[in-house]
């Protein structure tokens, strides 16, 4: 009786662990952000001197760079706006890794190890597509501002280099950055073409590949680049309400979808906390090993099944 006693306590100090864990970490990386924000405002302003961060694990980037996956990461961090090197995140998943590993190892069973690893790996890939979605979105909702700001300075007589320059002064993150990459481009001798068709190549969207083509046409034919941006931004604000309400009424499924595997894991916490060792016994065949694979098959099946069936393209 004791020791049922014991292994519950254990279980429940774990996952009391796992959730303050994940709390710190999100209040580490929004003070980190409100953080970095407030430097590159101050930077911007002149009040502080810019300089940029030192940079961890340098050696291993610099392999990892060489790599085709290393260049793919790169890519892939690019697209995120994440202030963090390939090296670093590398590690970083490295560590995730292992830490998982040793977590699902001690707390149901050994078998249990190199799943919660590869997990571990999930998740970090998810992470990435996460920030990436995000910082698309966000971009998506600057649209409107951005064709904007592009019609008024294209009105004044501004040639569309300098409007674009003006915009990216004047814009916050992400559109911010990502127009001034395009001037920079353009200041070093890339057409208007290429400098516009990279953007559009990092934040793959709708909206953008509209606004690129209508900024790249116009561009070509000397059409009336004004005019075409004022019924643009129109479309593109209809645009955002439409994506916002589908947001809202998609909310409870997407939330149903990580539920789903949430309650496949917990349910071996409560199996292994009712009997002791139930999990040792039913992993210590290859029959049950079968079972347990298929059945996280399955969740992660009924995981990506439930968010394409949600997904809808406005």
């Amino acid at each position: 009786m004791e020791l049922q006693q014991l292994i519950t306590l254990t279980t429940g100090i774990t996952l009391l662990t796992c959730v303050l864990a994940v709390v710190g970490l999100h209040s580490y990386a929004m003070g980190k952000a409100q953080r970095q924000a407030l430097v590159d405002r101050l930077s911007a302003t002149g009040q502080i001197p810019v300089a940029g961060r030192r940079r961890n694990f340098r050696g291993i980037d610099r392999r990892l760079r060489r790599t085709k996956l290393g260049k793919k990461l790169e890519l892939r961090l690019a697209a995120t706006g994440l202030d963090i090197t390939p090296g670093e995140f590398f590690v970083y998943m490295l560590a995730t890794v292992a830490g998982l590993w040793l977590i699902g190892q001690a707390a149901l069973a050994p078998f249990f190890g190199p799943l919660a690893g590869l997990l571990g790996i999930g998740v970090a890939v998810q992470f990435l597509n996460w920030q990436r979605q995000k910082r698309i979105e966000k971009f998506i909702n600057q649209l409107p501002e951005m064709a904007r700001i592009l019609a008024n300075a294209t009105q004044a007589g501004l040639a569309l280099r300098t409007a674009i320059g003006m915009a990216a002064e004047e814009m916050e993150a992400p559109a911010g950055e990502e127009l001034g990459k395009v001037s920079a481009q353009l200041a070093v001798g890339a057409s208007m073409d290429d400098a516009l068709g990279e953007l559009a190549d990092r934040l793959p969207s709708r909206e953008l590949v509209v606004l690129v083509t209508t900024l790249v046409l116009s561009n070509r034919a000397g059409g009336q680049v004004v005019s075409a941006l004022r019924n643009l931004t129109e479309t593109l604000e209809e645009r955002k309400e439409t994506r916002r309400e589908v947001r809202t009424q998609l909310s409870q499924v997407s939330m149903t979808s990580y539920a789903v595997p949430v309650l496949g894991v917990g349910s071996l916490f409560l199996m292994n906390g009712v009997k002791d060792g139930a999990l040792d016994r039913m992993t210590g065949s290859p029959f049950g090993q079968g079972a347990v694979i298929i059945a996280f098959s399955l969740y992660a099946v009924g995981f990506v099944l439930i968010r394409r069936l949600s997904r809808i393209d406005v």
